[in-house]
């Protein structure tokens, strides 16, 4: 069943494995996959005399394993076959529990996932979704640091009555203690916040505080923040990055074709190359982090992050980026991974044969209009401006389906649902006023992205788009702080764009500290 190429490359990945894993699988083999699954997990054990696999007791329709370490459970469970973007997250377990693997945390967000529990949590993924993954792995790494979680990945394409009944209409969805927690992209820092809320102690995470210190303290990972960071080593500062992930949304990208230095890249491959580029030179990254508040009234500013730490530096250039907007109107959050979505390419097939509204006319709306029209049965593209943004070779397409239909002065007032899922939006003709119900099964929203800037409101000034203010030389309101990418109001959010302006707000803060302006 697995290629012998890739079994080869398993076994040369498992050759120094020192603990002994237990695949113990419950296949009911009525099951359509039952002979499918057992040949995946006798192949796959077969790359390691430290893997095994048991053919335990099963239920009716059963298709599912779980893995021991040492005869210790890990707390991981697959219903389903792992294959396609899921196939990595089965390596990552075995290497992640041996302490090798790519995305363990520090002690810090250890000392935050020990807090955590007790709770079961299940996953439903898509082997085709390329979010799904990245939600997986982070929280296949909670249940492997902490004995009191447990985690479920779940194949929704083969239980589909269990995915009705609970509504799911996105992926991946995410369930704790039987109640919706997640649904969508997500990484470590993201869901570790969202389980914190829930289930976090808050007598084990209480430590000690603890002060980092830095010449130059970056907040963001992505290109504008990891530019500033190699530009401010470079200079033989002391540096640091903190962010929730190094890459930041370019991780989301799937296709990137308009980077200067390549033809083509894709967003996983770039955010990888920026880490490495940034750990090759030297700078310390601080990932999984949220930003709790900041102090930026004295000379030396500091930036508060959970769990007692903080960062402290003269310099601090802000480069959190920006997020995807939502609408923002009533209806919307409650009905989030049950009609209401924003990845056409994870949640369309979701849609297949049915009536969809896409709200944007810009690129992304349009591109999406098109995309879904292979699946829909109808898509119908609403857009608030008086004419559409995207490209003129993107408007002909959608023009020429048939089953595209193009709005523009629309205003999206309310989503309405039946408490299970969505079923209409009541939208505003903005020229004659008229407010109607459009009947639908489900809304993509693709209305661009919002400045990840919350945690400034109120010290830096920003525009009334929440945009942080910003000069030239990327300096903003406040002496010794400086923002750049996405997160500012520089006009037009490219990769590219980003990449210089971190490196601008890089040479600007070295400049004011050459020139004595930095505390």
């Amino acid at each position: 069943m697995l290629d012998k190429d890739l079994l080869q490359q398993v076994t040369a990945l498992f050759a120094d494995l020192k603990g002994r894993y237990t695949f113990h699988a419950c296949i009911d083999e009525r099951h359509e996959k039952a002979a499918e699954l057992r040949e995946f997990l006798t192949e796959f054990c077969a790359c390691s005399d430290h893997l095994s696999v048991d053919f335990d007791k099963a239920s009716a329709g059963d298709l599912s394993f779980e893995i021991e370490k040492d005869g210790q459970s890990t707390g991981i469970r697959f219903r389903g076959i792992p294959g396609g973007h899921e196939f990595t997250s089965l390596l990552l377990v075995v290497l992640n529990a041996e302490g090798k693997g790519k995305n363990l945390p520090d002690e810090t967000v250890r000392r935050r996932i020990a807090a955590i529990g007790p709770v079961r949590l299940r996953t439903y993924m898509s082997l085709s979704c390329t979010n799904c993954p990245d939600v997986v792995q982070a929280l296949d790494v909670v249940a492997l640091l902490n004995p009191n979680v447990t985690h479920e990945i779940v194949d929704g394409a083969l239980w589909q009555d269990e995915v009705e009944r609970l509504g799911i209409q996105g992926v991946p969805s995410v369930f704790a203690n039987d109640e919706l927690l997640h649904v969508g992209r997500g990484d470590l820092g993201k869901l570790l916040q969202e389980l914190e809320e829930k289930f976090a102690s808050q007598e084990l995470v209480a430590v000690e505080p603890v002060e980092r210190a830095f010449d130059v303290v970056v907040l963001g990972g992505g290109p504008a923040g990891a530019a500033a960071a190699i530009y401010s080593v470079r200079k033989g500062l002391k540096v640091a990055v903190v962010a929730g992930r190094i890459g930041g949304q370019v991780n989301d990208t799937v296709g990137i074709e308009n980077l200067i230095v390549v033809p083509k890249t894709t967003g996983a491959e770039l955010a990888a190359e920026l880490k490495s580029n940034l750990t090759a030179y030297g700078v310390e990254l601080f990932e999984n982090r949220s930003i709790e508040g900041v102090d930026f009234a004295a000379p030396i500013k500091v930036v508060k992050a959970k769990a007692g730490e903080s960062f402290v530096a003269p310099a601090v250039i802000i480069a959190t980026g920006a997020s995807w907007r939502r609408l923002g109107v009533e209806g919307e959050a409650d009905y989030i991974g049950r009609g209401v979505a924003f990845c056409p390419h994870c949640d369309g097939p979701f849609y297949k044969g049915r009536h969809v509204a896409v709200v944007g006319g810009g690129n992304s709306g349009i591109e999406a209009a098109i995309d879904l029209a292979g699946i829909c049965s109808k898509v119908t593209v609403l857009e608030f401006a008086d004419e559409l943004r995207a490209d003129t070779v993107l408007q002909a397409k959608a023009h020429s389906l048939a089953n595209v239909e193009i709005f523009t002065s629309r205003q999206t007032m309310k989503v309405v649902g039946d408490g299970k899922k969505v079923t209409a939006m009541e939208v505003k003709n903005r020229q004659t006023e008229e407010v109607y119900t459009l009947p639908i099964d489900g809304i993509f929203v693709q209305i661009g992205l919002s400045a990840n800037s919350k945690p400034f409101e109120g010290v830096l000034e920003l525009t009334p788009r929440k945009e942080i203010k910003t000069d030239d030389y990327c300096r903003t309101s406040i002496p010794g702080v400086y923002a750049a990418g996405d997160v500012t109001d520089v006009p037009f959010k490219q990769i590219a764009i980003a990449m210089g302006e971190g490196a601008k707000a890089a040479l600007a803060a070295f400049d004011d500290r050459v020139r004595g302006v930095l505390g």
